[in-house]
């Protein structure tokens, strides 16, 4: 067990865990762009709970707080947004091919979302940190999902927020036909996704090519 006598020490980890991840992952997208092949990660964002908010969610989970270390799984959060519905199985099947990272539970709610319209991939895994006394697992969540399923999840979560998880059924069911809108236009853009992806391309192409004419332009001036 691990009992919290010191909360900067307890966060570190976590701290250092979504930093490492967040570059990781980052890295794993320039690569792709580099080499001109579209990447399945748009963009990668990272959070460590606040003390408040562990604290919240210990109490209504019922923890204790030496519990609070070994059962909550979500003190560390990674989101990545992707482009595609494809590129979210894409990312998914990445981070268990990694040997740092261990998948511990996962649940699809893209391919069976929640009755209030949520789609999102949840992945609990635990991530190898590097410490000074060793390889240390941290617990941490990632969530996979397109840039409509985000924007979807974002609203929502305000309004969660705005009517203490008690939204009006008038504005639920608002909620629902978002969802529907949102799934609908993933879909689409899945029907054109080749086109999306080449157009991409030749753009980040001229523009590397532009970049490069500069350079060359500075170094005979």
């Amino acid at each position: 067990m691990v009992y919290i006598h010191n909360w900067e020490d307890f966060l570190q980890p976590y701290e250092l865990t979504v930093s490492e991840l967040k570059l990781k992952l980052e890295g794993i997208r320039a690569q792709f762009n580099k080499k001109n092949i579209h990447s399945p990660i748009e963009s990668v964002r990272v959070r460590v709970k606040t003390i408040n908010s562990i604290l919240d969610k210990a109490d209504r989970m019922g923890l204790l707080l030496d519990e609070i270390g070994e059962k909550m799984h979500d003190i560390a959060g990674v989101r990545i947004t992707c482009q595609f519905v494809e590129d979210i199985y894409s990312v998914v099947a990445l981070l268990k091919n990694r040997k740092d990272i261990e998948v511990i539970y996962e649940r699809d709610y893209v391919s069976y979302p929640k009755l209030s319209g949520y789609r999102s991939y949840h992945i609990h895994a635990t991530y190898d940190l590097e410490t000074t006394e060793g390889t240390k697992k941290v617990l941490f969540e990632v969530q996979i999902r397109t840039m409509a399923m985000n924007v979807w999840a974002t609203v929502e979560h305000s309004l969660n927020y705005k009517y203490e998880d008690e939204i009006p059924q008038e504005i639920k069911e608002k909620l629902i036909q978002a969802a529907e809108a949102a799934q609908t236009l993933d879909n689409l853009l899945s029907q054109i996704k080749n086109e999306i992806s080449e157009a991409q391309q030749q753009f980040i192409q001229k523009k590397q090519g532009t970049y490069k004419l500069y350079d060359d332009d500075d170094k005979t001036s």
